[in-house]
């Protein structure tokens, strides 16, 4: 029998982590620890903060729909870290931390009086994330990044599109800073993890580009072994065909993977011509490749003669890997997401009940979970600035004065 949400062990706990990073790596990043126990403060710009609270849907309480996903299970705060007064509390703040969480400009905390230099001395056993356009160091260390522009010169862009029209989003322009966040959360695990071994803390240094290339699969190798440039494939797959997505009689979008010579027999099984299979003309990759067109063709025109419910189940008869192509309304309306609980619905005085996307990875005996959505402006100062630090309400009053908080 499983705890009660207050009584288990989450896996994470104990974790302190302090967030003064901006619109989406950064907050990404601290949100995923958040969601596994680690007790994240996030500190914005005093009257001002983070610029996701602007971005995206702006909700009936003020704040965007990014902001109150994103940013869940964090306590906020206000600080200028500009000021000397607020560095001071930024140190302290610091002084007992597990991670910090940043990504701003290369040299813009080193400007501060606040770079990795300064706060290994404050804290030896800090580990500190750092996100930025192209990383901090190399020849475009100081040049501004956003999503779009990690996709395009990590070389997703490149390949996004048909051959025969320009480049274009591929699927979102915030996936370089969803991965770069994933990544720098990886890191500072990992950093833990050598933190226990060493005594000591260190910095996770990742540039918005460098994740995308990590998953371009063997487009490097490819290059560097025989010169080939990879172009654009429209919905077609380098390497393997039939690797699509196809047109069904009720409108509707079908994704087809073929990988292997073995599911292409089962897939022509299921089509009723297991002859062009095994011996037959498109029996081996090789074949279909130097056909591809041909053999896309021949496929769509089978899925058109069923509605996508009929090729779904025609395909999981005969063990072909496929799957619709959702829209988020369908998304809302499948069984397997329900089963799996992928959707989190949240209640919140400010908005009601909100639907957002469920943490991930599931962990079997310390699951992480979504407590709260992104809170307003100074929600949790008092926890900040009295409970952790020990402030008393004329020195918290008098940093408000200053512009401090």
């Amino acid at each position: 029998m499983s705890l009660p949400l207050a009584d288990q062990v989450e896996a994470l706990q104990g974790c302190k982590v302090i967030d003064v990073s901006s619109f989406l790596a950064g907050p990404f990043c601290s949100t995923q620890l958040a969601e596994f126990g680690a007790d994240v403060i996030k500190l914005e710009l005093p009257g001002v903060g983070d610029p996701l609270r602007k971005f995206g849907t702006v909700t009936e309480c003020g704040e965007t729909l990014p902001w109150l996903s994103e940013c869940r299970n964090k306590k906020i705060a206000s600080l200028d870290l500009r000021k000397p007064e607020g560095a001071a509390l930024f140190k302290k703040l610091i002084a007992d931390a597990d991670i910090l969480v940043e990504n701003f400009q290369p040299g813009t905390l080193e400007k501060w009086g606040l770079g990795w230099d300064v706060l290994k001395e404050v804290n030896p056993r800090l580990i500190m994330v750092r996100i930025s356009g192209y990383g901090q160091t190399g020849p475009y260390r100081g040049r501004p990044g956003f999503g779009r522009i990690g996709n395009a010169f990590g070389g997703l862009s490149f390949l996004a599109g048909y051959p025969d029209r320009p480049p274009v989003t591929p699927g979102s322009a915030t996936i370089p800073d969803y991965l770069a966040g994933l990544y720098g959360a990886l890191g500072a695990l990992l950093a833990m993890k050598a933190r226990d071994l060493t005594g000591r803390g260190q910095f996770i240094d990742i540039g918005l580009y460098e994740p995308i290339f990590r998953i371009l699969d063997e487009l490097a190798p490819k290059f560097q072994t025989t010169g080939y440039v990879r172009q654009r494939m429209g919905p077609g797959t380098v390497n393997v065909v039939p690797h699509s997505h196809y047109p069904t009689k009720d409108d509707r979008w079908i994704a087809i993977a073929c990988t292997s010579d073995k599911i292409f027999s089962r897939l022509a099984e299921a089509m009723g011509v297991p002859e062009w299979a095994d011996d037959g003309k498109w029996g081996t990759i090789r074949q279909r490749d130097a056909d591809r067109a041909q053999v896309d063709e021949y496929v769509g025109n089978w899925t058109s003669q069923y509605t996508r419910d009929e090729v779904l189940a025609l395909c999981e008869k005969f063990q072909v890997p496929c799957g619709p192509v959702y829209g988020i309304d369908e998304i809302f309306e499948d069984p397997q997401y329900k089963a799996r609980e992928n959707i989190a619905w949240v209640k919140d005085e400010r908005v009601g009940e909100l639907a957002v996307p469920n943490v991930v990875p599931r962990l079997s005996e310390t699951p992480g979970r979504v407590k709260w959505l992104g809170p307003s402006k100074g929600a949790h100062e008092d926890h900040v600035y009295k409970e952790r630090l020990g402030l008393d309400d004329a020195e918290i009053a008098r940093l408000k004065a200053l512009e401090v908080l």
